[in-house]
């Protein structure tokens, strides 16, 4: 199988002393891309680092995440602005609102959010969007005139990272052509995850880690890591009731349409 881990933060201290290791156990169970989210400017060079290591394997975006958004938020997003005039970046993530920790930022996030959607229109680059708690904040802002004057070929794209709205939402997402990222969530007996998938057909999806986090079942509750996408892609086959090639074929091609 082809699978590529479309968010993966592989660069993170969990990962230190074994992420060689790491991504070898992956690539043996069929990984053979894995996208690299920012978080802030603190993330970043741990993340480039790892790409340089692992070109045309790891490949890095940036962006400054939700619950990174603070009192220094201007200045983060001065270093993001630099780094996207630096060099290519294959997407803008992840960003968007977290409603689930902290309120007090919102009007802030939602700045950030909107500033970033600009940049990926004007570098060209697809979105990769965390959403906590926050739908309706978000997809207000994605429907904003604003950011809706363009021709089909030119609308903006990207992901809606680690999904787990109903299947009303993710209606709401597909029509605004984005694809939904599914990781170990899917696994979660009560995530309820798996009524939705049943009603989006695989064309709609691309599969994720968000690794160490989110762990599948059967290892819930350890450090997740990129090999784990196996039991992810078996969830889906199993719910979809067709071949996990199918599944890691078709997700790898809707990878490759958001990334290029």
């Amino acid at each position: 199988m082809n699978i590529i881990d479309t968010h993966t933060h592989l660069y993170l201290p969990e990962f230190d002393l074994d992420h060689d290791a790491v991504i070898k156990r992956a690539m043996q169970n069929g990984v053979s891309k894995f996208y690299l989210p920012n978080i802030d400017s603190e993330s970043m060079q741990a993340m480039l680092a790892l790409e340089a290591a692992y070109p045309n394997v790891c490949y890095a975006m940036i962006g400054l995440h939700p619950c990174s958004v603070k009192e220094n938020v201007e200045h983060e997003l001065l270093i993001i602005e630099k780094q996207l005039q630096s060099r290519k970046w294959c997407a803008i993530g992840e960003i968007g609102i977290d409603l689930y920790w902290d309120k007090t930022f919102l009007k802030q996030q939602q700045d950030a959010f909107a500033k970033q959607i600009e940049w990926a229109i004007q570098y060209n680059l697809p979105i990769v969007i965390h959403c906590r708690e926050a739908f309706n904040e978000i997809y207000e802002l994605l429907t904003l005139p604003a950011f809706n004057n363009w021709t089909n070929s030119d609308a903006i794209k990207g992901i809606f990272h680690c999904f787990s709205g109903d299947v009303e939402q993710a209606n709401k997402i597909i029509d605004l052509g984005f694809k939904l990222g599914i990781g170990g969530v899917v696994t979660y007996k009560n995530a309820g995850l798996d009524k939705v998938i049943s009603e989006i057909d695989l064309t709609h999806l691309v599969l994720e880690t968000d690794s160490p986090y989110l762990t599948p079942v059967p290892f819930r509750g350890k450090r997740n890591e990129s090999g784990y996408i196996q039991y992810v892609v078996y969830k889906i086959a199993e719910i979809k009731q067709c071949l996990p090639s199918q599944v890691a074929e078709i997700t790898s091609q809707n990878a490759t349409t958001v990334f290029g």
